[in-house]
């Protein structure tokens, strides 16, 4: 992956734990450096194919000065995120905070905080079974586009399915959604929860009627196998109310368990019919 790096930038801000640091300011060096793909700027000389640099710097200058944190922290992890929502194009940032007149009563030649935080992808089941199916999808849609850490990408068209698991009740509606995001995979399974019971959801009886469910399928290449969650989710291979909208939005994605692509698990379902 390309680079673009900005190293050294000095900004006169207020951060730190002390009151005569949020009061008084002094001087921090910030560098960052920004994954992007360069090529198409490259090969045609052309900026707006790119990031200008420029004004990445202006925006860390304003960051810095119209913010007050305590911890380096909490001054790198919101920096970084405010980089990657004003610039889509950068896949990832690394954000380095560098406070070299720090109230520490040792030599020392610097002290620093660097993350960095990248975009995932992730694919979101939906389903419902009780009420207004459609309505309750469209909302529950639609509240997780306002969330600002989370772009729809794509959405599959909704499928009817009968229930799965062995509980009598309604049909349900189902579909899928591609998006990309910066939260964690524990953050993403919170905003669904929330979403969730927004919506009425009641997890009194397991596989049972839903308002609304909402389910991680994949995010980015993951492996994770907890009390509260599994990913990618489990048993997708026998499940046609996943793998058909999947066919839609990702027939090619490789499952980094099975090693199978969602067209090689569909046409197997299919099979054994």
């Amino acid at each position: 992956m390309d680079e673009i790096r900005i190293e050294g930038l000095k900004v006169y801000a207020h951060h730190g734990v002390y009151p005569q640091e949020s009061e008084q300011g002094q001087n921090f060096l910030v560098s960052v450096y920004l994954q992007i793909d360069a090529r198409e700027a490259g090969k045609y000389d052309d900026l707006s194919q790119s990031v200008d640099y420029g004004q990445v710097c202006a925006l860390i200058h304003s960051f810095m000065k119209e913010h007050t944190y305590m911890l380096l922290e909490a001054v790198t992890e919101n920096m970084a995120r405010e980089i990657l929502l004003r610039y889509q194009t950068v896949k990832s940032a690394k954000v380095r905070v560098s406070k070299p007149n720090a109230p520490i009563p040792y030599p020392f030649s610097d002290v620093s905080v660097a993350v960095e935080r990248s975009w995932h992808q992730a694919y979101v089941s939906f389903g419902s079974n009780v009420g207004d199916r459609e309505e309750y999808i469209r909302n529950g849609l639609l509240a997780l586009e306002n969330e600002a850490d989370i772009f729809l990408l794509a959405t599959s068209s909704m499928i009817e399915t009968e229930p799965y698991g062995g509980v009598e009740m309604d049909p349900v509606l189902n579909g899928a959604v591609r998006l990309k995001t910066l939260l964690t995979p524990y953050e993403l399974l919170e905003v669904l929860r929330r979403i969730e019971e927004a919506a009425g959801r009641e997890r009194t009886v397991h596989w049972g009627p839903r308002t609304l469910d909402l389910d991680i399928l994949f995010y980015d290449d993951l492996i994770l196998e907890e009390e509260y969650l599994t990913i990618p989710h489990i048993d997708m291979k026998n499940r046609d109310f996943v793998l058909g909208p999947m066919m839609e939005l990702a027939p090619g994605l490789v499952h980094p368990v099975y090693r199978k692509t969602i067209q090689d698990m569909w046409n197997e379902l299919q099979e054994k019919k």
